[in-house]
C-alpha cells in the first residue's frame, strides 16, 4: 500500500477527530476517544463474517452448560478474539436513541473476548462513553468510522462486480497509521512522541545489523524474540518479518515467538490489538504490561534476538525507590560480580535509565546456544560518556567491553526521530562474536547518509533510503578501516582515573596576635589548658614562623610532656585548623613514617627517604585536599600510570604522587574524537578581500547618506 493512501486513512480519521469531537474534547485528548475505536473498528471489520458462526457457538456451548466456552468461541470466530454480543457496528449506527445507544454500545463491548477486555481496560475506553452520550456525538462517531470511503479491514473491499474498490489494510500498514496518529495526538499534547515508536527505516537497520550476520547460520527450529520497551509492537513485527525472510531464503522453516513489555497501558493496548488482529492469540499472551526495570515479566528467559529503543534522558527515580532505593538495590541484574567485586553496581543516576534497559536485556543472554544471542538497542550520545570512572554508567560500558560483546555503535543522522533532533546511535551486541571481531569494536559514522523528507514529520526531517541501509550494513559486514569506519581494540576505551596527591605544607605563627586569635578558638573548644601550652611555647621557640610543622609538634609533644597533658588528636586537629596555615615554602607535613626495610622508598606513591635524627627512614606526607587533581591515563598507555605521571606530572609538581587505594578504571567512547573533521582555516587573501569588500561597501552608503 502505498505512503500516500496511508496518510489519506490517516488524515480522514484525524478528520473524524476534528469533526466529531472538537469544542467537546481538549484537541490533546482526542486520543482517548480516537485510538480505541480504531481498535474497535478493526476488530469489528476482522468478526463481520464469522459472527453468525460465533453466535450460534454462544447458543450450543450455553445449551450445554459449558463454563469456560473461550477455545470454542474461538475456533468458531475463526480468530484469537471474539465477539458474543448480537450486535455489530453497522447495526448499532441505527439506534436513534441515545440511551438506547449507550446501552447496546456497551453490552457489544461487553461481548468482546477477556483478552479484548483487557485492552479496553488499557485505554479506559468504557470512561469516555458517558462524556459522548451526553454531548450526543456517539452514534456520528459510529456513522465516520463505518464511512464506505475508508476501508480498515484486512480484507478489500469489493464492488457489485466483484472488482477491488478499496485496498485491504495489512498489519504493517495499520501499525503505520496508529503510529502517525500517536505522533499526531501528541504533539497537541506536547508529549514525547518517540517514547511510543521508532521510525520504520530505523527499525530496519536495526533488524539487518541483528539478523544479516548470521542469515546463513539460521537453521529450522523455534526462536524467542524480545523487545523490554516494545511501544506499540512494531520493532518486534519488523524482527519477526525479518527473521522469517531470511530462514526462508535459506530454505529453513523457523517459529517465531514475540516477547514485549510495556509501561504505557495505551500503547501496550495497541500492540496487543495488533497481534490479536494478526491471529496471534497466544503471542499476544506473551506481552506484559508494566516497567521493565521494577516489574520484569520475564526473569528467567533468555531470548536469541533482542532488539529496543528505551526511553533516554527520563528519571527511572519511581523505579528506583520500589527496587529500595540506589543503596537498598539488590537486583541480580544490576548489582553483579565483577573484576574481582562481588557487588559492582550497574546503578545510574535515577535521572536517566536508558542503559538499564540495555543491562535487562545483556542478562538475558544465552551464551551456551550456537548462536547465542544478538542484540540491538537505539541510546543517545549521553550513554557513551556519561557517568565517571566506578558510577553507574562507566561501570555498564566496562561491563559490556570487559566481556567481548559490543561488536558496533552506529551513529545515525540528526533528526531521525519524531520527537528529537539529537545525536542517535545503535548499539550491535552479541554473545557470540566471530573470530574475527573479538577483542575489538567497530565504530561507524553514518551521520551523511540519509534522504530528506519532503515533508518533515515532527522533527523527523530525513530517512535512511533503502540504500542508505544496505550501505551502513555493507560497512559493518566489511569489517575494515576507511573514513567512516574505525576499528579499536577494547582497551582503547578505558582509562584510569588516578587521584593525584601533593603534600599539605603548614607553618606556624607564635606571634602575640596569632596566639591571642588562637586562645580565642580553644576557649570556644573548652581547652583553654592547651592555649597556655602554645604560650610557653613561644617562649621557647620564639614567634616564628615557624616552616617545619612536623618540628612544631615534635615540640608541642615535649611541652605538653612537661606539663602533664596528653596532645590527643583532638587538639593536634585545632592546633592544625586555628594556628597553623598553609604555606607553600613550608616542609611537608608527615602523616607517617617507617623504617628502612618496613617500606622501600616510592615517590610516585608518595613514600620518600629521609635522614631524620641520624638515621634513614621512609616518610608518607600527609595531602593537601586543595591540591589534589585527577588524571585520566589511558589503559594503552605504554608504561602506564607511572610512565604517565612521570612525564605529564612530575616535570610540573616534583613533589605529586598517586594514591592508589582511590584509583578507579572507567569506560567512555567519544566518537567526536575518532571522527572530527576540522573545517580548514580561510586564507589571509580571503578574509582581506572580505575587509576590503565591507569597507567598500560601508563607504559607499556614508558618501550616499552625506550626498542627499
Amino acid at each position: 500500500m502505498s505512503e500516500n493512501h496511508l496518510g489519506w486513512i490517516a488524515n480522514f480519521i484525524w478528520g473524524i477527530a476534528d469533526d466529531v469531537l472538537r469544542d467537546i474534547y481538549v484537541r490533546g485528548k482526542y486520543r482517548d476517544v480516537i485510538l480505541p475505536m480504531i481498535v474497535i473498528r478493526r476488530l469489528d471489520a476482522v468478526l463481520e463474517p464469522t459472527k453468525q458462526a460465533v453466535l450460534e457457538m454462544k447458543r450450543r456451548l450455553d445449551q450445554a452448560g459449558i463454563t469456560n466456552p473461550d477455545g470454542g468461541l474461538r475456533q468458531a470466530a475463526g480468530q484469537a478474539f471474539y465477539n458474543t454480543s448480537p450486535f455489530t457496528l453497522k447495526d448499532l449506527r441505527a439506534r436513534g436513541r441515545q440511551q438506547q445507544l449507550k446501552a447496546d454500545f456497551e453490552a457489544y463491548l461487553d461481548g468482546f473476548s477477556p483478552n479484548v477486555q483487557e485492552i479496553l481496560d488499557k485505554f479506559k475506553f468504557r470512561n469516555q462513553i458517558p462524556t459522548l452520550v451526553e454531548a450526543d456525538i456517539l452514534g456520528s462517531l459510529i456513522e465516520k468510522f463505518l464511512d464506505p470511503s475508508v476501508n480498515l479491514s484486512p480484507d478489500p473491499l469489493l464492488d457489485a462486480a466483484g472488482d477491488e474498490r478499496l485496498p485491504g489494510l495489512d498489519n504493517h500498514a495499520m501499525g503505520t497509521i496508529f503510529e502517525e496518529l500517536i505522533r499526531r495526538f501528541n504533539e497537541e499534547n506536547n508529549e514525547e512522541a518517540g517514547e511510543h515508536f521508532t521510525p520504520r527505516d530505523v527499525v530496519t537497520l536495526m533488524a539487518h545489523l541483528v539478523f544479516e550476520p548470521i542469515a546463513d547460520q539460521i537453521t529450522s527450529g523455534t526462536y524467542l524474540v524480545y523487545d523490554g520497551a516494545c511501544g506499540t509492537g512494531g520493532m518486534l513485527t519488523v524482527a519477526e518479518g525479518t527473521l522469517r525472510r531470511l530462514a526462508q531464503e535459506h530454505c529453513q522453516d523457523v517459529e517465531v515467538h514475540l516477547y514485549g513489555q510495556e509501561i504505557n497501558p495505551e500503547t501496550y493496548a495497541i500492540s496487543k490489538a495488533d497481534l490479536l488482529l494478526k491471529g496471534q492469540g497466544e503471542e499476544a499472551e506473551n506481552f506484559l504490561h508494566g516497567s521493565t526495570l521494577s516489574q520484569d515479566g520475564f526473569p528467567s528467559r533468555e531470548f536469541d534476538f533482542m532488539l529496543s529503543n528505551p526511553p533516554y534522558g527520563k528519571s527511572w527515580k519511581t523505579d528506583q525507590e520500589r527496587m529500595g532505593g540506589k543503596k537498598g538495590m539488590r537486583d541480580p541484574r544490576f548489582i553483579i560480580e565483577h573484576a574481582g567485586d562481588p557487588e559492582f553496581s550497574l546503578v545510574t543516576r535515577s535521572s536517566d535509565g536508558q542503559l538499564l534497559f540495555l543491562v535487562n536485556m545483556l542478562n538475558k543472554m544465552k551464551h551456551g546456544t550456537r548462536l547465542g544471542s544478538r542484540i540491538a538497542e537505539v541510546h543517545n550520545g549521553s550513554s557513551l560518556f556519561t557517568g565517571d570512572a566506578g558510577q553507574g554508567e562507566s561501570n555498564i560500558r566496562r561491563w559490556i567491553i570487559e566481556n567481548d560483546w559490543l561488536e558496533a555503535i552506529v551513529a545515525l543522522p540528526l533528526n531521525m526521530f519524531y520527537n528529537t533532533g539529537i545525536a542517535t546511535y545503535i548499539w550491535v551486541l552479541t554473545s557470540r562474536k566471530p573470530e574475527h571481531r573479538r577483542g575489538q569494536v567497530q565504530l561507524i559514522d553514518a551521520t551523511t547518509w540519509f534522504k530528506p523528507l519532503r515533508k518533515n514529520l515532527g522533527k523527523k526531517n530525513c530517512e535512511l533510503s533503502d540504500d542508505d541501509i544496505q550501505r551502513i550494513y555493507e560497512v559493518f559486514e566489511l569489517f575494515e578501516e576507511s573514513e567512516e569506519s574505525k576499528i579499536f581494540p577494547n582497551t582503547a576505551f578505558g582509562y584510569w582515573k588516578v587521584a593525584v596527591e601533593r603534600p599539605l605544607r603548614l607553618s606556624v605563627d607564635l606571634s602575640e596576635g596569632a596566639r591571642a586569635g588562637f586562645r580565642l578558638a580553644c576557649v570556644e573548644a573548652g581547652d583553654e589548658s592547651l592555649a597556655n601550652l602554645i604560650d610557653g611555647l613561644a617562649d621557647v621557640l620564639g614567634p616564628g614562623p615557624h616552616r617545619d610543622y612536623n618540628a612544631f609538634l615534635g615540640a608541642a609533644e615535649g611541652q605538653a610532656a612537661d606539663l602533664g597533658l596528653k596532645l590527643t588528636a583532638k587538639r593536634q586537629k585545632l592546633l592544625q585548623s586555628a594556628l597553623a596555615v598553609k604555606d607553600e615554602s613550608a616542609a611537608p607535613v608527615i602523616r607517617k613514617m617507617h623504617r628502612r626495610g618496613k617500606a622501600e622508598p616510592d615517590p610516585l606513591q608518595g613514600r620518600y627517604a629521609v635522614e631524620m635524627d641520624g638515621r634513614s627512614v621512609v616518610v608518607e606526607y600527609e595531602p593537601d585536599s586543595d591540591l589534589r587533581d585527577t588524571e585520566q591515563v589511558p589503559l594503552l598507555e605504554e608504561g602506564g600510570i607511572a610512565a604517565f605521571i612521570e612525564r605529564e606530572v612530575l616535570p610540573y609538581a616534583p613533589d605529586a604522587w598517586v594514591d592508589e587505594g582511590a584509583t578507579k578504571i572507567g569506560y567512555e567512547i567519544s566518537f567526536n574524537r575518532y571522527f572530527y573533521k576540522p573545517q580548514p582555516l580561510r586564507s589571509l587573501e580571503e578574509i582581506r578581500a572580505d575587509i576590503l569588500a565591507v569597507q567598500e561597501e560601508s563607504e559607499g552608503l556614508l558618501d550616499k547618506i552625506l550626498g542627499s
